[in-house]
């Protein structure tokens, strides 16, 4: 099986329902950072973090290829094997950040992303996360897509918050806290 297909050349891509549209729409550009973002984790991950944070990392970008995939097919297509977002994998991430929060010292103060490679990396995607967020949020305006799919991105980024300071603990490394430009 050939990797190219020259059908791409026209500026245009399909969709998982079959229809064309052009390589810059908004459906695309969102699924496109949501690729960029599974990418971003698996930088985090050869970067060598705690097994527990590799673990996390793993079960995140199994569900952003099909976050990917959700958003790749329009909800009124027909695609019974597509896996659309769903409110487990929502309260899946509320119970991760509960539980990694429970073994943090309280956040007294703003942090600034740093600390160990992985955590940097970690809060890398916190921030690309935010963006798909505000392409799908804009994406919404035009087209439906599932109930699920903001309240898992806004989850999510609040997630990697949480998983780059609990990174950051296990690997000793303390957060950076932010202070005013002056008093730094």
């Amino acid at each position: 099986m050939k990797i190219y297909t020259k059908t791409g050349d026209d500026g245009s891509t399909s969709l998982f329902s079959g229809g064309r549209v052009p390589k810059f729409h908004l459906r695309v550009e969102a699924y496109g950072t949501v690729d960029e973002l599974n990418s971003i984790l698996g930088l985090a991950r050869a970067l060598h973090p705690s097994p527990a944070t590799d673990r996390y990392l793993t079960r995140i970008q199994h569900q952003l290829f099909n976050l990917g995939a959700d958003l790749a097919t329009p909800l009124d297509a027909n695609s019974s094997y597509v896996v659309r977002v769903d409110a487990a994998q929502v309260a899946w991430l509320e119970f991760s950040i509960d539980q990694l929060t429970s073994e943090l010292p309280p956040l007294t103060a703003f942090i600034l992303p740093g600390g160990s490679p992985a955590a940097a990396q970690i809060h890398v995607a916190r921030t690309v996360c935010r963006r798909v967020e505000r392409l799908v949020t804009q994406l919404t305006e035009t087209e439906a897509v599932g109930v699920h799919v903001l309240p898992y991105l806004n989850r999510l980024s609040d997630f990697f918050f949480t998983l780059a300071r609990w990174e950051n603990q296990q690997a000793g490394v303390p957060d950076v806290v932010w202070s005013k430009l002056d008093e730094a």
